[in-house]
């Protein structure tokens, strides 16, 4: 079955979310530069007053390291640039580390921030990850990340960083020509394919991409040691749907994660495999709960959707952290803070993201049971369970 891209309400809350997402440091620069409030600093594990901006730290007990990697795929030309030869594409690992060093790598480059925004402030802000620490021992399960469309794998370091520490070996991929991606020696691509796209293109695009990688990671050059035997895919948005797309493409994938992304694409026979929905606001909303129930008889695996009806769809990646911290740019008009953000600071939203994504790759990948994926939780009154 094909669900074809439609022009929606939701898709203009993509393009306006993005805007705010990484761009929330485009504010009056007495603004940016004044601190933190206490409160917030003290729930999100903010720096102190003087210090580097930093994510808020992972809760596994394991280090984590960061490498990128550049990777061209031989086999295909580029879909968006044929010009441009094979598909390349641009990947950050995260991983379970030997030892926990002290330089930590930035959210992004000044070039590629500066692509982002005008301006380099995303530079400031530093992650928990060491750059180039060596990997600690054992092959780990693998989780692949897909970012929203137009969004840099960036917006998903907080969450990235969350599953190495718990043990895992995590790749974000970009998926070159929906958004800037800045390549080893400073050369940065933009977008080539507008902001309109037809999503039940872009999907497909995306399966080949995180198939490709997955070829990589598992393979004898691999720069990790993964369990090829557990692997799972997790995204955003479009991400998320690429997510399902590739479980239902690479009988190598195991699981799959998505976060608030309407489905576009072939599920032919449905997936039998584990699927978990995270959205927001879509018990309320017709047209992406209306997806999202045309989406969920194809699926006869285990399955959860869950909800959270005070989140926005740029709930589950770092835009609601960034925007707590420098704000959001004015004259955000209130529709879109509503539909992008909902009523969620950046804390609760990285907390129950971390939580449910977890529970669920520990479930699947690990065969660990979580009363969180059962039942509604006091620990997060802010998640309802629509289906199950």
């Amino acid at each position: 079955m094909m669900w074809k891209s439609r022009k929606t309400p939701r898709r203009s809350v993509v393009a306006a979310a993005l805007l705010t997402a990484l761009a929330v440091p485009q504010i009056p620069a007495a603004a940016a530069a004044a601190p933190a409030p206490a409160v917030a600093a003290a729930a999100s594990g903010y720096a102190e007053a003087g210090s580097p901006t930093r994510l808020p730290a992972p809760t596994g007990r394991e280090p984590v390291g960061t490498k990128t990697l550049r990777l061209v795929d031989t086999s295909r030309p580029d879909p968006w640039k044929p010009a441009a030869g094979n598909r390349e594409l641009m990947v950050t690992l995260w991983y379970p580390a030997r030892h926990q060093g002290d330089l930590n790598a930035p959210y992004m480059s000044k070039q590629l921030s500066k692509a982002w925004l005008g301006k380099e402030d995303l530079a400031g802000v530093r992650t928990n990850a060491t750059v180039g620490a060596r990997p600690a021992g054992r092959a780990r399960p693998l989780v692949v990340l897909s970012p929203g469309f137009g969004m840099s794998r960036a917006s998903l370091t907080g969450l990235g960083e969350e599953l190495a520490s718990r043990g895992y070996a995590v790749a974000a991929v970009d998926h070159t020509y929906e958004a800037p991606v800045e390549f080893p020696g400073g050369r940065v691509e933009t977008g080539e394919i507008g902001r309109k796209p037809d999503l039940s293109e872009v999907v497909p695009n995306r399966s080949k991409d995180i198939r490709f990688l997955l070829d990589q990671l598992t393979g004898p050059r691999s720069p990790l040691a993964v369990d090829a035997r557990r692997i799972a895919v997790a995204g955003h948005s479009v991400g998320g749907a690429s997510a399902v797309q590739v479980l239902h493409d690479d009988p190598r994938v195991d699981a799959a994660v998505n976060l608030d992304g309407n489905l576009f694409g072939e599920l032919t026979g449905g997936v039998r495999k584990p699927v978990l929905l995270m959205g927001a606001q879509r018990g309320a909303l017709a047209e992406p709960k209306a997806n999202w129930e045309q989406t969920w008889k194809q699926l006869t695996g285990w399955k959860r959707w869950l909800d959270v009806p005070e989140g926005g769809h740029m709930t589950f990646t770092d835009a609601p952290w960034l925007a707590d911290r420098f704000g959001l740019p004015e004259g955000t008009p209130p529709g879109d803070v509503k539909m992008g953000y909902g009523t969620l600071h950046g804390p609760r939203s990285t907390a129950l993201t971390r939580a449910y994504v977890g529970a669920f790759l520990d479930r699947h990948l690990r065969g660990t049971p979580s009363p969180l994926l059962d039942r509604p939780s006091p620990a997060y009154p802010e998640v309802t369970f629509l289906k199950k």
